[in-house]
C-alpha cells in the first residue's frame, strides 16, 4: 500500500513545539519523530537567536558585487520560504499525479524558537498558522512581486515574464492559473497557504534567563508536548474529552481562574476558549491538556505564584518544577471538574 501524507505523518501535528530543560534530548526527538515519517520527508533546519530576523526567516534582498565591481541584487529565500517551496512543490507533483495525499512531507525544524523574537519573526506568516481540519491554512498571505517571484523560483518554476512572454501582470496570472489550478490556484494570486505536508516543529528550554516573550495568540496556534527529564517517569495523560464534557471542563476552569483574579495579572486575557485545544477535532486529546493547557497556566497564568495551583490540588502538594504539574494533570483534571468556588 503506497504511504500517504495522511497514513505516514498523521502522529507529526502541524505545528509543535517540544519544550523541557536543557539536555533532556528535544533536537534527538525531533530527529525520531521525522526518521519515522514514511516517505522520508524534506527537513530544512534552523535555530532562532537574538539577531534572527523575518529577513531571515521569509527571504531578504541582499547586494552581490560583480567581477567588475558593479554591485546588483538578489532576493535570497529564507529558512521558512524554503521549505514552503519544497511542500508546494511536493504537493503540486502529486496533484498533478491525481494523488495529493500522497505527497511527500516536508518538516522545518525551529531550534531554540523561544530565543528569538517570534512575533517579529513570523511576521505575517503567523496568520498562516490557523490550520483547517485538512490541513491547509484556513487564511492567506498576500506577497510582494518579488516574494512571490522568489518562490516560484524555489519552487522549479522560472517566471517566462523575464523572456518577455507576458506583456501584462494579467497574462502571467492566467497562465499561472492554469498551471496551478485546484488546490494550488491561490499562487496566480500572489498569495501562499499552508499546505497539509507542510509541517513546523520547534523546540524551547523552559530554563533559558535570555528569551522572549511568546504571547498567547501564538502559543494557541501550536501543539505541545513536554519532554521531561526522566522520559521513564512520564505520568500518563487524562482521558480524552468529548466537545460537551470540554465545554464543560472550560466553564469550570474559567470560574477558578476568576475567583483568583487578584493573583493573576489581567485575567480576563488569561481565560482559555472553547477552541484553545481541538478546534477541528471531535475529541479533545488528554494530551493536549496535559501538555498545552497545563504549560500555558503554568508559564503564562500562574507565572509568579503557584500557589492556588497546589491549593487547588491539595494534600500538601508542591510544585516546583512544571515536571511535578505535569505528573498530576489527572488529579488536576478531576479537582477541576468538582470544584465549586468554595
Amino acid at each position: 500500500m503506497e504511504a500517504t501524507v495522511s497514513d505516514s505523518a498523521s502522529t507529526l501535528p502541524h505545528q509543535l513545539i517540544l519544550f523541557g530543560s536543557p539536555g533532556t534530548g528535544k533536537s534527538h526527538k525531533v530527529d525520531q519523530m521525522t526518521d519515522a515519517i514514511e516517505p522520508a520527508p524534506h527537513t530544512v533546519k534552523t535555530i532562532f537567536h537574538p539577531e534572527y530576523t523575518y529577513g531571515d526567516f521569509m527571504g531578504r534582498l541582499m547586494p552581490l558585487t560583480q567581477p567588475d565591481g558593479r554591485v546588483s541584487y538578489r532576493y535570497y529565500a529564507g529558512h521558512f520560504m524554503q521549505a514552503l517551496a519544497q511542500a508546494l512543490s511536493c504537493y503540486h507533483q502529486a496533484a498533478q499525479a491525481e494523488s495529493p495525499d500522497a505527497a511527500q512531507p516536508v518538516v522545518l525544524v525551529i531550534d531554540e524558537i523561544n530565543r528569538g523574537n517570534s512575533a517579529a519573526i513570523f511576521g505575517t506568516v503567523f496568520q498562516l498558522l490557523d490550520r483547517k481540519a485538512d490541513g491547509w491554512s484556513s487564511y492567506h498571505v498576500d506577497l510582494s512581486e518579488m516574494e512571490h517571484d522568489a518562490l516560484l523560483q524555489a519552487m522549479g518554476v522560472h517566471r517566462c515574464a523575464r523572456t518577455g512572454m507576458y506583456e501584462t501582470d494579467q497574462d502571467e496570472r492566467q497562465t499561472l492559473a492554469k498551471l496551478f489550478e485546484g488546490d494550488l490556484s491561490f499562487l496566480a494570486q500572489r498569495r501562499i497557504k499552508l499546505p497539509p505536508n507542510l509541517h513546523l516543529v520547534g523546540t524551547m528550554n523552559t530554563s533559558d534567563e535570555s528569551i522572549y516573550y511568546m504571547d498567547s495568540a501564538f502559543k494557541r496556534r501550536w501543539s505541545w508536548e513536554y519532554v521531561p527529564i526522566d522520559e521513564d517517569a512520564s505520568s500518563a495523560p487524562p482521558a480524552d474529552m468529548d466537545k460537551p464534557e470540554w465545554r464543560e471542563f472550560v466553564k469550570q476552569l474559567n470560574a477558578f481562574l476568576i475567583s483568583h483574579a487578584k493573583s493573576i495579572r489581567k485575567v480576563e486575557d488569561k481565560l482559555i476558549g472553547y477552541y484553545f485545544i481541538g478546534a477541528n477535532k471531535p475529541l479533545v486529546a488528554g494530551r493536549e491538556i496535559q501538555n498545552k493547557l497545563m504549560f500555558f497556566l503554568w508559564d503564562t497564568v500562574f507565572t509568579r505564584d503557584k500557589g492556588p495551583l497546589e491549593d487547588l490540588l491539595g494534600h500538601g502538594a508542591k510544585l516546583v518544577t512544571f515536571g511535578d504539574f505535569s505528573e498530576k494533570s489527572v488529579l488536576f483534571v478531576e479537582k477541576i471538574q468538582a470544584w465549586s468556588g468554595a
